[in-house]
């Protein structure tokens, strides 16, 4: 059967409850999974006045009670009326709603009564002053799940996932944050999601830092010392990974369909790139998670919230992802 999977609203304050709700009316879901609206009914109404959209609902206190021949069921929270927000700005108590919701879907993943989640765009800003204290919601998920080992986000589009070693730490700090077991762990994580994902052998290119790829130690030593014995390492572990190569042309060969995944050494190195070739369908993935997570890679877009302008393209890629990830195959 398809999967179930937990459909989370996002902050109430942005975008999601109008792309849910569209999704919704246009029956995206039912195509690849049995969906579960987790959060207020409430918002998702004030998401379908704002789409101009209707369709019918079943309202349950329990997952138990789900008729999946029915309307679309929401899993009723009944913790934020939205007469009480500002839609475009940044609200504590949408934020802690965000992340109650959040913590909600992740306790239904471990009771196995949902197979995954996907959510809307949440406000990290909110998340924060509404109680959850973490560097972003990847981490949010780690800390609930239990998670010891790496985790971290990929994105994906058109078939090409990214990820990176660091972060969201300065420029200037990159290179001190390097390492070769690092760089391996990037590698491992992005060898492992992508199987999970269903590719069996996925073919993973690892960026240089420097410019040319140093240059044969010309122009920095990190590719030397740092990067390719990471990749070494991965080699080990038979995992078909290669580089490190100069990031000015990697994304050349890659967008060509020469690999499936790339690993940058810092954030904007992959983001710039990926964003550039579509914005609109790109995906991120909470990876490392034992339950597949996936939401839009665009935020919360408060420029555009109230206004119905709001495009399902990425949600729905980010559905259709979770999905395959819980199992669901085309037939």
């Amino acid at each position: 059967m398809k999967p179930i999977l937990g459909i989370l609203l996002g902050d109430a304050t942005g975008i999601g409850p109008e792309l849910i709700a569209k999704m919704c009316a246009e029956d995206k879901f039912s195509p690849y999974c049995r969906p579960v609206i987790i959060g207020d009914a409430r918002v998702l109404e004030m998401g379908k006045k704002i789409a101009k959209v209707d369709f019918a609902v079943q309202v349950i206190d329990d997952i138990s009670q789900i008729k999946w021949d029915g309307p679309v069921p929401v899993l009723d929270q009944k913790n934020l009326d939205p007469a009480t927000i500002t839609l475009g700005k940044v609200d504590t108590n949408s934020g802690r709603v965000t992340g109650d919701d959040c913590v909600t879907a992740i306790k239904l993943c471990q009771i196995g009564k949902i197979q995954g989640i996907v959510y809307a765009p949440f406000n990290k800003a909110a998340l924060r002053l509404g109680g959850y204290d973490f560097e972003c919601e990847h981490h949010l998920f780690a800390h609930y799940f239990g998670i010891q080992g790496t985790f971290g986000e990929m994105n994906v589009l058109n078939n090409l996932w990214t990820s990176r070693v660091t972060s969201h730490i300065p420029l200037k700090d990159v290179a001190v944050n390097l390492s070769s077991e690092k760089v391996f762990e990037a590698i491992k994580l992005a060898h492992k999601t992508l199987t999970k994902a269903g590719l069996k052998l996925p073919r993973i290119a690892v960026a240089a830092i420097n410019p040319h790829a140093g240059e044969s130690g010309l122009c920095g030593r990190e590719e030397i010392d740092i990067i390719a014995p990471g990749v070494e390492m991965a080699k080990k572990e038979n995992i078909n990974a290669m580089g490190p190569f100069p990031a000015d042309t990697l994304f050349i060969n890659a967008f060509k369909g020469d690999y499936n995944a790339v690993v940058t050494m810092y954030h904007d190195q992959g983001q710039i790139a990926i964003k550039l070739m579509g914005f609109q369908f790109g995906v991120t993935v909470a990876a490392g998670q034992p339950y597949p997570v996936t939401t839009p890679a665009h935020g919360t877009a408060f420029d555009i919230v109230g206004k119905g302008m709001a495009k399902v393209s990425a949600t729905e890629q980010a559905l259709i992802l979770a999905a395959k990830m819980a199992g669901w195959t085309e037939s």
